[in-house]
């Protein structure tokens, strides 16, 4: 039997603050993956604007603090936290984890990287691999205790519609035996965190733990730092969406009453997406990125790739 495609009242030109507007986060705590700047920040906002203990996990201290200031100031919430994490490098995650104690009801793994020069971690990861889905991974895994604990949690997984072209390569996921390529290495890494979202849904769902994918669209922030001219130059022509849009579709998935109790999809524009038809290449999910098979083999290939590292 198919699945109901869920439908929300709001749309590509809702904001974040739309999609909280009357919820009630009182008690609740988030944490907000790259929370000092771009959409993160704007996640961070709304969820605090409702009423969220909130913390802001982020590799500059310094610009975290002073989000969280600002934050604090505009929504007169004084229950915001800030704690470094880089998700490149592991001893980071784990400390992070480590320091975490009591429960957690929202997890957004907001940060990445998009479009780095050949670059490898301490482990010899492709890094935005290492960064966009193994980080988290490692960071989503290391606290479903504290998920499970809060009892109806929500995890939310950023992806791209980069990943539209850019099935995973499981025999070479870290660009070891073909060339490199920076946009290719990217849509891959978009790729693993909707398929990450679909496995652990499945396995976590017993735990009253639900994960969804967020599209945030096109928006201008520093993710696009590395992008050149002529990557521009051969990207479609995207409708562009301010920081507070684009998080809009995170914090929908993340406190939306809508989303009680639904996970393992795919949404973009605060609707669940249609199939990605080639005709309409700015819009939907292809069917690489929501394939349960797939998603269960990345699961396995990133413990091993976590094992492999721990025997090295």
């Amino acid at each position: 039997m198919s699945e109901t495609r869920v439908s929300t009242p709001f749309n590509a030109q809702s904001t974040a603050a739309d999609v909280v507007a009357g919820v009630d986060l009182t008690g609740r705590r988030a944490i907000v993956t790259g929370a000092s700047s771009g959409i993160g920040v704007e996640t961070a906002r709304a969820l605090a604007m409702a009423g969220a203990e909130v913390t802001l996990a982020v590799r500059d201290v310094r610009a975290g603090e002073r989000t969280a200031r600002e934050i604090g100031a505009g929504t007169g919430n004084r229950l915001l936290r800030v704690a470094p994490l880089d998700l490149s490098d592991q001893r980071s995650v784990a400390a992070f984890v480590a320091a975490w104690d009591g429960p957690l009801h929202i997890l957004v793994n907001n940060a990445g990287v998009s479009a780095t020069p050949e670059m490898r971690t301490a482990e010899g990861w492709e890094l935005q691999l290492a960064t966009n889905h193994l980080g988290h991974f490692a960071l989503a895994n290391g606290l479903h205790r504290a998920l499970a604990e809060a009892g109806g949690a929500r995890v939310v997984s950023l992806s791209s519609i980069a990943h539209v072209s850019a099935p995973m390569v499981f025999e070479d996921v870290n660009f070891r035996a073909r060339p490199y390529d920076r946009l290719l290495a990217y849509g891959e890494s978009k790729t693993a965190t909707a398929l990450f979202a679909v496995e652990a849904n499945r396995r976590w769902a017993g735990d009253g733990i639900t994960v969804n994918v967020a599209n945030p669209g096109a928006v201008v922030t520093n993710l696009g730092r590395h992008l050149t001219e002529e990557d521009y130059a051969q990207l479609p022509a995207f409708d562009f969406k301010t920081p507070q849009q684009g998080a809009a579709t995170s914090v929908l998935l993340a406190a939306g009453p809508q989303l009680e109790g639904i996970g393992g999809r795919y949404f973009e524009d605060c609707q669940q997406a249609v199939r990605h038809d080639p005709a309409d290449p700015l819009r939907g999910v292809a069917g690489h990125a929501i394939d349960p098979t797939a998603a269960a083999r990345l699961w396995q290939l990133s413990l091993d790739l976590f094992a492999g590292a721990e025997r090295a």
